[in-house]
């Protein structure tokens, strides 16, 4: 982590930062970087944290199946703080951190179902600039998950990408949370 990112940290000043901090710390042990760059303007701030709430109450898509996705996704953006905190909340929420772990070079990994696999690779093409979801692989995880299941991971990548994105722009690195629960390094990506 630098700590300098390119929009400078607020300050969470007032009862609604001091209620923001506590949650923060209680929930992840930190202000999250990306909070205190969006502190500066309150709508966008409030934006991004009903779509994330909204999103914790989907429920028609195996979590552990969003969660690679989305790490999958932020990975590929580049986002080291998306992945970091993907990891840490992969362990926080009893998840496959075996897995999570493995997400960077998931295509060299055996720890993945072809299920998974085809949850990866529909992520990354989601990802591409431009994406490159085939029909085949839509189809394929039609078949598997249903309609409402593809929807929400659809829904959980793209907002993934929205969040990556973001924060790669601001020049927002990981602030090691996994590191704070001895979780083993993620792995690294592999060269393309």
């Amino acid at each position: 982590m630098t700590g300098t990112t390119r929009i400078p940290k607020a300050e969470l000043t007032g009862l609604y930062g001091a209620l923001v901090k506590r949650m923060c710390r209680k929930m992840i042990g930190a202000v999250p970087e990306p909070m205190a760059v969006t502190w500066h303007n309150k709508k966008v701030l409030g934006f991004s944290y009903a779509v994330g709430r909204k999103m914790q109450k989907f429920d028609q898509c195996d979590e552990n199946l969003k969660s690679l996705a989305h790490m999958a996704a932020v990975s590929l953006v580049g986002c080291g703080f998306c992945l970091d905190l993907g990891y840490f909340m992969a362990h926080n929420q009893g998840l496959d951190v075996d897995k999570a772990r493995e997400v960077p070079r998931w295509r060299e990994s055996t720890v993945f179902t072809p299920l998974e696999r085809d949850v990866l690779a529909y992520a990354e093409a989601m990802t591409q600039t431009p994406p490159t979801v085939t029909d085949e692989l839509s189809a394929r995880l039609l078949d598997q998950l249903g309609a409402a299941a593809l929807v929400e991971l659809t829904a959980c990548v793209a907002l993934g990408n929205m969040v990556s994105r973001t924060n790669t722009a601001f020049g927002i690195e990981s602030q090691e949370f996994s590191a704070t629960c001895d979780l083993r390094p993620l792995a690294v990506r592999s060269p393309a």
